[in-house]
């Protein structure tokens, strides 16, 4: 099955960058104001999700296209993100990566990341992403793709986490435990093309930033 990307209504900062996540059966889902990366990609949504409150683009081109639009009130008690999502699992998609969702908004950026932990999505492959930067959770093993030189960041996520190693991070730790109130995973390093991550319990986040 293909992938889904959702496009968020944060920032890209880089449109290069964002276009090479994207494959050619990647079904693209746009949350509302996300439509807007989609379509500075050069690109088309096939839905958008949301109360199009902050839609600022002419909807009837799309809709004309074949752009299916499902529309919800502003009182809600979802973001348009977390519908998104929802319309994605719903649909069967095991693997989605949500893509403008780390930047802009702190409360935002916060919730987005909150979004990834729901025990349901413990067997999805599941991540935020924009080309530049990405963050998911590891609940047992995790690899990390990028190069050498790229910086991870292990955090604590919810309380400690125990029994953390690592493979191909210059500073590795090896069956560790990562406190939340500490900065010990912070700001490691890649030494190749691949990092492993295993923990035996607990919940850790982690953050990959491409150096190129």
């Amino acid at each position: 099955m293909p992938r889904c990307i959702i496009f968020a209504n944060g920032t890209l900062p880089d449109l290069d960058s964002a276009r090479r996540l994207i494959r050619p059966d990647d079904f693209l889902l746009a949350a509302d104001g996300g439509t807007r990366h989609i379509l500075d990609l050069g690109r088309t949504p096939s839905i958008i999700i949301g109360d199009l409150d902050s839609a600022t683009f002419d909807l009837r081109p799309l809709t004309e296209s074949g752009t299916k639009i499902i529309q919800h009130p502003r009182d809600k008690d979802e973001t348009d993100l977390e519908l998104a999502l929802d319309y994605a699992l719903k649909n069967g998609y095991r693997e989605i990566v949500i893509v403008a969702a780390l930047g802009n908004r702190l409360d935002q950026m916060l919730a987005n990341i909150a979004l990834l932990t729901d025990p349901r999505l413990a067997t999805f492959d599941l991540r935020l992403a924009d080309g530049v930067e990405q963050a998911f959770f590891c609940r047992a093993r995790s690899e990390v793709e990028g190069r050498r030189g790229d910086v991870v960041s292990l955090i604590p996520w919810g309380g400690e986490v125990r029994g953390v190693s690592t493979e191909g991070l210059r500073w590795p730790l090896s069956d560790e435990t990562l406190y939340p109130h500490k900065t010990r995973g912070i700001s490691n390093e890649m030494t190749g093309n691949v990092a492993h991550i295993q923990i035996a319990s607990g919940l850790l986040l982690i953050v990959h930033r491409r150096q190129s």
